[in-house]
């Protein structure tokens, strides 16, 4: 399994920009979709953004013009740049190596990190 390790996570007011990043162990990194989900308390786990080895990008609908993910695979690191945050947008971000798609639906691979916190407050 790849070893995740999350960071860039705050406190943010509205309006405000956060990026974060998940750093990845392994040389595998170049061959796997690597992906955001986020789960905010009392909610299920949803996927935010994904980046696939071939530069194809998917964001989820609650998200799009607002946040980009992107990834460095010389340094085995993906980025989640958020911008325009939104109350809503609170939540647990983790970075999940490895999903897959079937059919319509995309499934989480089965390395996670640890998680960071994002809050957006007023």
């Amino acid at each position: 399994q790849v070893q995740l390790v999350e960071s860039g996570g705050g406190l943010v007011q509205p309006g405000g920009s956060l990026r974060l990043s998940c750093s990845a162990s392994g040389s595998i990194f170049s061959f796997n979709n690597m992906c955001w989900y986020r789960q905010a308390p009392g909610k299920e786990r949803e996927l935010v953004a994904l980046s696939t080895p071939f530069g194809t990008t998917n964001y989820d609908d609650s998200v799009k013009g607002r946040c980009t993910i992107s990834r460095d695979n010389d340094k085995n690191t993906v980025y989640l740049e958020m911008n325009s945050l939104k109350p809503e947008d609170t939540a647990v971000y983790s970075c999940n190596a490895g999903p897959r798609r079937y059919g319509t639906t995309w499934y989480p691979g089965d390395s996670w990190g640890q998680g960071t916190q994002v809050t957006v407050y007023s």
